[in-house]
């Protein structure tokens, strides 16, 4: 095999050289795929499997069940006492499994029995808010988390697969219903904040007391202390006489009332 008269390649020559690399080209690449094939045929067929691939490169597999937290796709109505308002119920449900499913398998099942436990769900809330109010939404939720303790764990099977679930409910209020509840939870803030301010003036008012007893007790002794114990007990006795008369010429003498008001009593200097 000889070159042409130019020095190029005979055209047999230049196809002969193709073949060949073509043929090496061709077998590296099926030794390089045969050894791609080895090293991750186990792990592929792990993967059409439940349980999770094996090997070196594994991820760890977590401890205990897998478990899948899912929210109603919408807010659970049913009605109240009247069938005029309803109560509007947001539910969530954990979702697992006592066999050892790969995550994507137990979405299945879950997407498959929840509309189940929705409407579970829902016949619970609607017997117990039957003979409720609009307003008592918080009896509701006591009401259904009473129900739910005492049934807690729901269960599905399909096959030989079992699925259970943990529901859990929150109660809101109608919002048509709201404008007309604002005034009177107002006024309840307002009272409550009054009640407790009262409650720290007469704890106050109490400790005090509780001091002066102890002062006048240790000090019993002392005759300045008991002159000014004696000159405070009876301006006390004179205003509350004072106060009486009050009341008591008020209703009687108006005129003379308004004419000629009553003077309080005025303590003696010492």
């Amino acid at each position: 095999m000889t070159d042409a008269p130019d020095g190029r390649p005979r055209p047999a020559d230049q196809w002969r050289h193709r073949g060949i690399r073509g043929l090496t080209i061709l077998r590296d690449a099926g030794v390089r795929g045969w050894r791609w094939w080895a090293r991750n045929w186990d792990r592929l067929i792990a993967a059409l499997q439940d349980e999770a691939p094996v090997g070196s490169a594994a991820a760890p597999s977590p401890s205990g069940p897998l478990v899948e937290q899912r929210d109603a796709p919408r807010l659970i109505a049913v009605p109240a006492r009247g069938y005029v308002y309803s109560f509007y119920i947001r539910a969530t449900f954990a979702w697992s499994s006592p066999a050892s499913l790969r995550s994507e398998v137990l979405s299945w099942y879950v997407q498959y029995f929840q509309p189940n436990a929705i409407q579970r769900l829902t016949r619970l809330a609607a017997d117990a808010a039957r003979d409720l109010p609009p307003h008592r939404a918080g009896d509701l939720e006591v009401a259904l988390q009473r129900a739910l303790a005492e049934d807690p764990e729901w269960s599905y099977e399909r096959g030989e697969v079992v699925i259970t679930c943990r529901p859990d409910a929150a109660v809101r209020l109608d919002e048509r219903i709201m404008p007309a509840l604002q005034p009177h939870v107002d006024r309840l803030v307002k009272l409550e904040y009054q009640f407790d301010e009262h409650l720290r003036k007469a704890r106050y008012a109490e400790e005090l007391s509780r001091r002066w007893a102890t002062l006048l007790k240790d000090h019993a002794d002392d005759h300045d202390l008991a002159d000014a114990r004696d000159h405070l007990l009876t301006a006390q006795r004179e205003a509350a006489r004072w106060i009486a008369e009050l009341l008591h010429h008020h209703p009687e003498h108006p005129t003379d009332a308004a004419t000629a008001p009553l003077i309080p009593p005025q303590p003696t200097p010492e």
